[in-house]
């Protein structure tokens, strides 16, 4: 347990360092966040993944990543557009479609993962 703790903090870390060392080189700068942790975390989480529990297990995992992915996608693209067409404030727009990020993930779920 204390082991696998160990592997996750410094593979995560790591893979933060090098995708905000990526960041850093991206233009504009304001990508640079996108890079920071998310990627890593999961790269990290399919490492232990793969080593834990098998390629199938991770394979899932991965699948289920790419899922939210596009549903983030979505719900963002949906958030912004909200925002430039009608001028709200980025808390009206954000909550207001919290509902598309949901419904995106749980029709991936039912159509692609569950099935």
């Amino acid at each position: 347990m204390v082991g696998e703790i160990l592997i996750r903090v410094a593979v995560g870390g790591a893979m933060v360092s090098g995708f905000a060392l990526l960041g850093d080189v991206i233009k504009p700068k304001r990508f640079a966040g996108l890079f920071g942790a998310a990627p890593s975390v999961a790269l990290a989480s399919l490492l232990l993944a793969v080593k834990t529990q098998g390629r199938i297990y991770a394979a899932i995992e991965a699948r289920s990543m790419v899922a939210g992915a596009i549903a983030f996608f979505v719900y963002a693209y949906s958030v912004y557009w909200v925002s430039v067409r009608y001028r709200t404030t980025a808390l009206v727009a954000t909550l207001s479609h919290l509902a598309i990020w949901v419904v995106v993930a749980f029709g991936f779920w039912l159509v692609w993962l569950k099935g």
